[in-house]
């Protein structure tokens, strides 16, 4: 396809303005006037790339990464059988049920949040969580915001333990070919030792236990109820709920212990749970987040185009001649922090995967933009979620109540990554 702009530095130009303003609407999370969330900015980034002849649209079928696309599919299947069957909401009140004080209760909320999420995405594990966790402590008297934020940050931590836990670490497990067993054997020792020192802060730092947060009187709790059975909350279903945990448990075992591309066994399970007697397939289907595929193919095309310019080759050429290279642990790790918090992770991590190379890059970079969510209220879909779902049962969550948690533990964890893989 010829390009409309012949001249090659209009457009050149061209591709950097639509880049620019792809990112500018990661930042702002839309565009002014204009009624669109991130996916459809990056949707629309990638037409405007292709109407420009910048790209073709061969060529953007090419550069969308198709390993990764599937991967997210399956794992979004997966994670639909287990909210259907019940099994998110069963767990979390098993857990409510024990008869453990506050400072129990915190690290049975932040344990088991940050395992679920090691295999079934952090968002997900917000959703189910924490209208039961909200009523959990609507009913014992405790103040919420410790555990909601606390909840919200495990599932971040822990998300951050495989190479499945999140879309970014999807992504950079499947670009950089990172080994599963291996990754899980660097990546648990941060996460456990994160997990501990967010339960220590929670439990020890009073600054973390009183919050300025506003909740509802005692109208809050019939109101939490009510959105309990609005808000997605399934009757548990023992088969359905096996189903999926033998399907989940079969991947984990192929990942650890097999060379069968991810990819394709997630596939193959996504498969096998969508044949059901059930459940329709429409109705699983309808629990994928489409809007995020969107978003990670959107994204390859408007960086493919980009990197055609050669302008992001030049930058980082220009780093390295003074002494900064990005594959480097310490100036990767300033990199991950700072662009995870300006454009949101998934999309810095598309920025950054292009110019990185070995198993420590991956490693660092894959904990780094994951803890870094924790960092600003806005860092992380999953906090979104988790104050989306308080709010709607009476209990207003600000940034400051966020920051006053998710700061100073994020600076700690970040503390974590950098002793246990030797960045200092």
């Amino acid at each position: 396809m010829s390009p409309i702009l012949h001249d090659l530095e209009g457009l050149n130009s061209a591709i950097v303005a639509i880049f620019v303003t792809v990112y500018v609407g990661m930042v702002l999370g839309g565009l002014p006037r204009l009624k669109l969330n991130r996916s459809g900015i990056a949707l629309l980034g990638a037409i405007a790339v292709i109407g420009i002849g910048a790209i073709s649209t061969e060529e953007a079928a090419r550069v969308v990464d198709l390993p990764t696309m599937l991967l997210l599919f399956s794992f979004m299947v997966l994670s639909a059988q287990m909210r259907l069957g019940g099994f998110y909401t069963a767990v979390t009140r098993r857990v409510a049920a024990l008869p453990l004080g506050r400072t129990g209760l915190l690290g049975a909320i932040i344990g088991v949040s940050g395992a679920l999420s090691a295999i079934f995405s952090n968002d997900i594990i917000c959703l189910a969580m924490t209208p039961v966790v909200l009523q959990l402590c609507l009913q014992r008297g405790l103040a919420p915001v410790p555990f909601l934020v606390g909840l919200a940050c495990a599932a971040n931590i822990g998300s951050a333990a495989t190479l499945i836990g999140n879309p970014q670490n999807m992504l950079i497990g499947s670009l950089m070919h990172l080994h599963f067993g291996d990754y899980l054997r660097q990546a648990l020792l941060p996460v456990g030792l994160s997990l501990g020192v967010l339960w220590a802060w929670l439990v020890w730092v009073p600054t973390a236990a009183t919050p300025t947060s506003t909740v509802a009187p005692s109208p809050a709790l019939s109101r939490v109820e009510v959105d309990l059975d609005a808000a997605d909350v399934f009757a548990f279903d023992r088969w359905q709920t096996l189903k999926g945990l033998l399907v989940a448990s079969a991947l984990m075992v192929v990942f650890l212990f097999t060379d069968w591309p991810r990819e394709v066994a997630a596939l193959v399970g996504a498969g096998v749970l969508l044949m059901s007697r059930r459940f329709h397939s429409s109705h699983v289907m309808g629990f994928v987040d489409w809007e995020l595929l969107v978003l990670f193919a959107g994204l390859f095309v408007v960086n493919h185009a980009f990197a055609s310019t050669g302008l992001a080759t030049d930058a980082v050429a220009a780093l390295a001649a003074q002494g900064v290279h990005l594959s480097h642990p310490a100036p990767l790790f300033v990199a991950g922090v700072g662009l995870s918090n300006l454009v949101s992770n998934v999309p810095a991590v598309m920025l950054l995967l292009p110019h990185l190379q070995g198993q420590q890059a991956g490693v660092t970079l894959a904990l780094v933009s994951t803890f870094a969510g924790n960092l600003l209220l806005v860092g992380s879909i999953a906090n979104l979620i988790m104050v989306d779902l308080a709010q709607k049962g009476g209990v207003s969550i600000n940034w400051r109540d966020h920051a006053r948690i998710g700061l100073p533990v994020t600076l700690l964890t970040l503390g974590v990554i950098a002793l246990t893989l030797r960045l200092s």
